[in-house]
């Protein structure tokens, strides 16, 4: 390795641990601080590249790492005879672990030495909100994030990845690893859910509504309008803003299970979410400065019971087969008749179902956008007849006529679909000749 870059590698290590030492000495830590925290990154690049440079095999960073132990160890001991009631371990792992970044530092790419630094530092300077996140999760909150980690770290790596099936469309690794991609996405938003307290604003319950589900926020809206007519306009702005949402919900899942497909999606998708979303904004423009506050949030039931999590398995199977089966041998026109039928009452499906196909090349971009856009209109049909069932004639009569709008810039895009691929295409092309 030449001179100069192990000096950089040095001169990386050296800041890295004056970041964690700032915070250490910050802290008031009576182990380690500004000077000994440094010190000891060094020493791990040191004892690396002296691994390196003479052939020692890590033993000169293994009687390092040995000797800091045996540092901590009698910093532990006399704190414990010192202090024994703040005898915390928090910057004793600091240390081991600055002296394993200033290892990474010399031997490995220089990025992850310091994204560990950073987070480390980061992770130690919050302590404070850190603990308080903690403390306002409940036993349903940790039991929800639990259960994402059974999904997560369990069940999915042991299912085996081969298709089965007719068409070869089932592949149980990737279907439940759609499920833990749409079960991350709700868990996130009812985890923010969960930290906005019991009320919140007209515009923080539409968009974490959305999040969630915007379905459910819907049928809740709609129940509640019975017990408070005055809010009306509320409840329909807020089924608005969450029905908006759903279309950066539906991007995010198309970027992750097939980027390439982003660039012809994103142009529909963001149309309509701007149609639903001035409509939403011209309802709230209807309301009361003083109605757009203090609104409850509805209770959303956690996104990662497993009962949720097969049933969603089972739905996208199924919309994944159909959607196959119409493509093969009924089809385009019977693909339109499957996103209908599927965007009905779940989006994630159909949006997953149709990415996965476009990804493979089964389906071109041009036919998937305007799929997604089907399923779109449908969901947001069958949001209309919720709220006219559910709810009081009045919601049902402003989410009917407000859902128009976007009906209608919907089935315009469909109507105009030409034009729009080749702007779509346009696009893409001038994106792909910009310079990185």
């Amino acid at each position: 390795m030449p001179d100069a870059d192990v000096l950089q590698r040095l001169g990386i290590a050296l800041l890295l641990g004056l970041l964690v030492g700032i915070q250490r000495e910050h802290a008031a830590s009576r182990l380690a601080g500004l000077r000994t925290v440094p010190l000891f990154t060094l020493l791990g690049s040191l004892c690396a590249w002296v691994d390196g440079r003479a052939g020692f095999a890590g033993v000169c960073t293994a009687a390092g790492f040995a000797g800091l132990i045996g540092v901590v160890v009698v910093g532990k001991i006399h704190k414990l005879r010192q202090q024994p009631e703040e005898a915390g371990s928090t910057t004793d792992a600091a240390l081991l672990l600055m002296y394993a970044v200033g290892v990474a530092a010399m031997v490995g790419p220089i990025t992850i030495a310091v994204i560990i630094g950073v987070t480390t530092a980061i992770l130690l300077q919050f302590k404070g909100e850190l603990h308080g996140i903690v403390r306002r999760l409940g036993d349903e909150d940790l039991r929800a994030i639990m259960q994402f980690a059974l999904i997560t770290g369990i069940i999915l790596p042991v299912l085996p990845n081969e298709s089965y099936g007719p068409f070869g469309v089932w592949n149980p690794f990737e279907i439940w690893l759609m499920v833990v991609l749409i079960v991350g996405i709700s868990l996130a938003g009812y985890i923010t859910y969960k930290f906005f307290g019991d009320r919140a604003g007209v515009i923080v319950g539409g968009l974490l509504g959305g999040a969630i589900s915007s379905t459910a926020t819907t049928v809740s809206y709609a129940r509640r309008s019975h017990a408070d007519v005055n809010r009306v306009g509320s409840y329909t702005a807020i089924i608005l803003i969450a029905t908006a949402v759903v279309n950066v919900r539906v991007l995010i899942e198309v970027s992750v299970v097939a980027p390439t497909f982003l660039p012809a999606a994103a142009v529909p998708l963001a149309v309509l979410m701007v149609a639903t979303g001035l409509a939403a904004w011209v309802s709230l423009l209807r309301q009361p400065r003083d109605s757009l506050h203090g609104e409850r949030l509805p209770h959303h039931s956690n996104p990662t019971e497993l009962k949720s999590a097969l049933v969603f398995a089972f739905l996208y199977s199924v919309v994944t087969f159909a959607l196959e089966l119409a493509r093969s041998r009924l089809g385009e026109s019977a693909t339109f008749v499957v996103a209908a039928l599927s965007g009905l009452t779940d989006m994630d499906a159909i949006t997953l179902s149709t990415s996965r196909l476009v990804a493979s090349g089964d389906l071109p971009a041009e036919a998937g956008w305007r799929l997604i856009v089907v399923a779109t209109m449908s969901n947001i049909v069958f949001k209309a007849a919720i709220a006219v069932v559910a709810g009081t004639a009045a919601l049902g009569r402003r989410v009917a006529s407000y859902f128009l709008v976007p009906l209608a810039v919907g089935g315009g895009l469909l109507l105009f679909a030409e034009p729009i691929n080749e702007v779509i295409r346009a696009v893409s092309e001038w994106v792909r000749a910009v310079p990185m």
